[in-house]
């Protein structure tokens, strides 16, 4: 665990895949995640992330948990597993984002790629809105926190073709900042989001885009002659 700058003082060395196997023998319930939660174990707030119910975590728990986030393993697998099933999660993102914690901070860009991967109903404009969070954290040195703006701006970049062109620019942008950390995070997301195998993928996701719509259109169309 030290070794992922994870710390141990307050943990029993349980993998996660164990953990993982025991929440879905459990279910869901949320009074059991609150009470793991507050138990402050690693391993069994872990497990609340597995086992909280979304539609009941309230924002103020969202709040509370977020301020108590000691370690990147933590935040991210909330973020991941539960925080970004809630009906707050957009309500959360920008707030964060500002907040000078770094665990509160990296929360933030951990939930907005968390969203992109999970989120299937929003469209392109939320996420774009959100780059510009992304630019102006991305000035941020420490690694926990630098390491999340990165991780959202090529999640975003690889969610849609009109995402990935506004997140190259941005990319862009970053890679010529004289500021070391802002370098780091333009030039690491764009080797990425230029890279062939997104290209490729993203190309399929237009034509099949393209498809969908031609067959709608025609199927209207069909519809209106009867």
């Amino acid at each position: 665990m030290a070794r992922y700058g994870i710390p141990s003082d307050r943990a029993f060395g349980v993998p996660v895949g164990a953990m993982q196997k025991l929440a879905r023998r459990l279910g869901r319930n949320h009074e059991l995640a609150v009470a793991l939660w507050n138990t402050g174990w690693y391993e069994a707030r872990m497990l609340a992330s597995f086992v909280g119910e979304p539609a009941r975590l309230t924002p103020a728990q969202m709040d509370r948990w977020c301020r108590e986030f000691d370690n990147w393993a933590i935040c991210d697998t909330m973020c991941f597993h539960l925080f970004d099933r809630t009906p707050h999660a957009w309500r959360k993102v920008e707030p964060w984002s500002g907040r000078r914690e770094e665990f509160v901070k990296r929360a933030a860009f951990a939930l907005l790629a968390s969203l992109t991967a999970h989120d299937k109903q929003a469209g392109d404009e939320p996420f774009a809105r959100s780059l510009a969070l992304v630019e102006r954290a991305a000035t941020d040195e420490r690694n926990f926190v630098k390491k999340s703006v990165n991780w959202a701006l090529r999640y975003i970049g690889k969610r849609s073709p009109a995402l990935n062109a506004a997140a190259v620019a941005v990319a862009q942008r970053l890679s010529a900042s004289p500021l070391a950390a802002a370098r780091w995070v333009g030039k690491d997301a764009l080797r990425e989001l230029t890279s062939p195998a997104v290209t490729r993928r993203l190309e399929a996701r237009r034509r099949a885009a393209a498809s969908t719509g031609s067959s709608a259109a025609s199927a209207w169309g069909h519809t209106r002659k009867c």
